[in-house]
């Protein structure tokens, strides 16, 4: 007979991390989880990863270059800034304000993005639409789908983001613009965080306004005139002269992207090369656009409704932990803007990095990471997070890219173009390849 001291005892830890939302948030929070050696369900309601990130396709540009080098530096989500350079229709160009930008092709991104979930061995379910939540006491125990299936796990993060649905966009905004995140056939964005009893917040607009309107729409390139895609073509940008009956400038005020709210771009046409021709404006109207010369025949690609408004953003956000813990809630993170009044894909994908990963370490009974402020995606997480609990901080959005956050970059010296600053910088916090840690 065997001693007990003869036997060979193996603990196997086996932590089930389920991603609610398939944008560049959900996608990275789902790699950097699978990476921290959790098993990961990734649910999306559309049958398309991205989102949002399927009409944006600007990065690097600003103070983004920097935080793509640090979370490169990370580990984890990393490997989305790898695909957006390899996808990239033009690297290192500059239009108004913005330098060393580069733009991805928003037709081929996804499939990469989605082979390299597969890599991580992350299960996605496409067409997956969360409707509530189970509960034991402040915890969550499961998701239920649209139809009726239950997806139990061990710990969750959301990033269901803060777009929509159709009801929001008319009552904050022009209406249903009929964009990307196509609500009226995959079912409106239902929010986890609000299913399990954490109050939401919503950003401040103008007098008696909340939320903030996408900032940009496309046109498709063979609707306009051949001298125009010619030169945006090689060039990456194009900054056409507004006729002056056109300019609006209030329009700036409902934009949720500030880097581009500055009068150039209420008096200027400004088209950017992602595929479409990405239009940085948050709606123009058709038969005015099209009187314009080389515009004549031009048609919106997404939104359709890209003539009369733009889908309706920040209405459903809540607060957190600079680990990004939601706050009240045992075992649930959130990531993206479902964390905050962020914008653009590289704030999307720094979050979600972090998010995935202390959604294990929790699971795990390990103390959750923060990132120090002595990187520029530390101080950021931190900063969005004190500016929200102001209401003067409700009123505003934030991004390396411009508006208050690169403006503080620059003053408290986060700011670099210079790789081996930033690796040095992510060194020193002893956060080299943090996020490629396996911790099961």
């Amino acid at each position: 007979m065997l001693s007990v001291s003869s036997w060979q005892f193996a603990v196997i830890w086996m932590v089930n991390v389920i991603v609610v939302g398939g944008g560049w948030s959900g996608c990275s929070a789902a790699i950097s989880a699978a990476r921290a050696g959790g098993d990961v369900t990734l649910l999306e309601r559309t049958d398309m990863l991205l989102g949002t990130g399927l009409v944006g396709g600007i990065f690097r540009n600003n103070g983004r270059f920097t935080a793509a080098e640090e979370a490169i530096e990370m580990g984890g989500g990393g490997i989305l800034f790898t695909i957006m350079d390899l996808k990239a229709r033009h690297r290192n160009i500059e239009f108004l304000g913005h330098k060393h930008a580069s733009l991805y092709d928003t037709a081929k991104v996804e499939a990469p993005v989605r082979r390299a979930l597969a890599e991580s061995q992350v299960d996605v379910c496409m067409e997956s639409r969360v409707v509530d939540v189970k509960m034991t006491g402040n915890r969550l125990t499961g998701v239920i789908l649209g139809d009726g299936e239950e997806v139990n796990g061990d710990v969750f993060v959301d990033c269901t983001g803060s777009y929509g649905p159709p009801g929001n966009c008319a009552k904050y905004g022009r209406g249903c613009a009929m964009c990307i995140l196509r609500c009226q056939t995959f079912g409106p964005r239902v929010s986890v965080t609000a299913k399990a009893g954490v109050k939401e917040i919503m950003g401040l607009g103008g007098v008696g306004q909340f939320g903030a309107m996408s900032g940009s729409c496309e046109i498709r390139k063979d609707s306009l005139a051949p001298e125009i895609v010619q030169k945006l073509e090689e060039k990456g940008a194009m900054v056409i002269p507004m006729p002056r009956e056109f300019i609006e400038e209030e329009k700036l005020g409902v934009k949720a992207c500030v880097q581009y709210a500055h009068k150039e771009f209420a008096e200027n046409i400004i088209l950017l090369d992602t595929g479409h021709a990405k239009l940085m404006t948050p709606y123009f109207p058709l038969q005015a656009l099209r009187m314009v010369p080389g515009f004549e025949n031009a048609r919106f690609m997404d939104p359709y409704a890209g003539g009369r408004g733009n889908s309706m953003r920040f209405l459903a956000m809540v607060r957190r932990n600079d680990a990004l813990k939601a706050e009240g809630k045992e075992n649930l993170f959130c990531a993206g803007e479902k964390a905050g009044l962020h914008v653009g894909h590289t704030e999307a994908i720094v979050t979600g990095m972090l998010a995935g990963h202390n959604a294990v370490r929790y699971a795990l009974g390990k103390e959750c990471h923060v990132l120090p402020r002595s990187t520029a995606i530390g101080d950021y997480i931190a900063y969005v997070r004190e500016r929200m609990d102001t209401k003067e901080g409700l009123k505003s959005r934030y991004t390396f890219s411009g508006g208050l956050y690169f403006d503080r970059m620059k003053v408290i010296g986060l700011y670099s173009v210079d790789v081996k600053e930033i690796k040095d910088r992510v060194a020193k916090a002893g956060d080299t390849a943090i996020f490629d840690m396996r911790l099961v």
